[in-house]
């Protein structure tokens, strides 16, 4: 698990040990989480009235419901300004992906997207399953390729074929499309690993139930110390050390997505690893479930 040679959140390389589980073989799509909300009547966290003491300093203009879009600049832009291609949009949720004007029209397979962590939780309670954990998602993104830089092995194009729906040309603002997807893609466009399970690299980024601390534990990569079923850091320790006045805690998302890219975030990657706030709705995060062995339903 983790990686040496890549960002320093990944580190230390160390082994870890997780018991059984099967996990769903893609994330979750726009037509499985519709039988969700019609079944129970859920409200995403997007579709909810904000509290203004949650959000100090926000505009009053962004206090109402709405999500984070990708909005895709014109042209070369300053990497360090997250608001060069991120915009936080009014009505925008999992039914209406880039703004209410937007709708689900033949995305039915395309993976959910807007769904906060309490969001992915509610349906895996409802379906009788879990998030994974950051080292169960991880050992299953893997598909038995232990120490490989990606899904599939160490070569990222093999042959010249894409494996993963990710960004090619200059981020944010040169969309080569070169895998065939300007954006999202149909869970299952590309090839899976060695376990079956689609999309594990890119495409989305995907939740897991840990919290996330700055790098793996020290002890871990000890021969005498290998973690058995490891659940992160502690909650009190995921705040954004540069947000002190924001007291929202932050879980790991795993997978990266379509918008990573070489000169940005290349983190398409098993072992890569990343920060979300629990309250973030985003239009390139989504999830996929597990069931742990012994709770077979």
């Amino acid at each position: 698990m983790g990686s040496d040679r890549h960002y320093r959140e990944e580190s230390p390389v160390h082994r870890v040990t997780v018991d059984g589980f099967w996990m769903d073989t893609a994330t979750v799509t726009n037509d499985r989480f519709r039988r969700f909300v019609t079944a129970t009547g859920y409200v995403t966290v997007a579709e909810r009235p904000l509290d203004p003491a949650d959000y100090p300093g926000a505009l009053p203009e962004l206090l109402k419901p709405g999500a984070l879009v990708f909005r895709k600049p014109d042209r070369p832009v300053d990497l360090g300004n997250l608001a060069n291609w991120w915009a936080y949009v009014p009505g925008a949720d999992w039914r209406h992906p880039e703004g209410p004007d937007t709708s689900l029209d033949g995305r039915g397979d395309h993976p959910v997207v807007h769904v906060a962590y309490e969001d992915a939780e509610s349906y895996a309670r409802w379906a009788g399953k879990a998030l994974p954990t950051e080292a169960e998602w991880e050992f299953a993104a893997r598909g038995g390729l232990d120490g490989m830089t990606y899904c599939w092995g160490d070569e990222f194009t093999p042959g010249g074929r894409h494996m993963a729906n990710t960004w090619q040309g200059q981020f944010p603002w040169q969309n080569l499309a070169a895998d065939g997807f300007k954006g999202i893609a149909p869970v299952g466009s590309f090839p899976a690993n060695g376990y079956g399970l689609r999309d594990m690299a890119g495409n989305v980024w995907e939740w897991t139930c840990d919290w996330y601390a700055a790098r793996h534990p020290a002890d871990a990569a000890k021969p005498c110390c290998i973690p058995v079923n490891p659940r992160g850091g502690p909650q009190d320790r995921s705040y954004d050390p540069h947000q002190p006045h924001i007291r929202i805690p932050r879980k790991v998302v795993k997978g990266g997505s379509f918008l990573c890219a070489p000169n940005y975030c290349e983190r398409y990657r098993p072992a890569a690893r990343q920060p979300q706030m629990i309250d973030s709705a985003m239009s390139h995060i989504g999830f996929r479930c597990i069931i742990r062995k012994g709770r077979e339903t």
